[in-house]
């Protein structure tokens, strides 16, 4: 699998479950405040600089897009969706 182009291929790093001052337990991925989510680099394309396979970024959660390949979810996002590297 190769990323074309600005784009990357990434996979999201679970995240857990934190516990609200109420007492509710809320994912991640529920929380409205947090826009930003981090990942391991699967594979970038020919015209990203600065970030390599395995790296870890923070990336905008909205932007990305998810593909299905042999059965693993993966997220595509666009180079100018990274905000973080690790």
């Amino acid at each position: 699998m190769k990323a074309i182009g600005d784009n990357l291929v990434i996979q999201p790093l679970e995240q857990g479950v934190e516990e609200t001052k109420g007492g509710l337990l809320l994912a991640h991925s529920q929380r409205e405040d947090i826009r930003f989510n981090k990942a391991e680099v699967i594979t970038v394309g020919k015209d990203v600089k600065g970030i390599k396979a395995k790296d870890l970024i923070y990336f905008d959660m909205r932007a990305a897009n998810k593909i299905e390949i042999n059965k693993n979810i993966y997220h595509v996002i666009k180079l100018r969706d990274v905000v973080v590297v690790l």
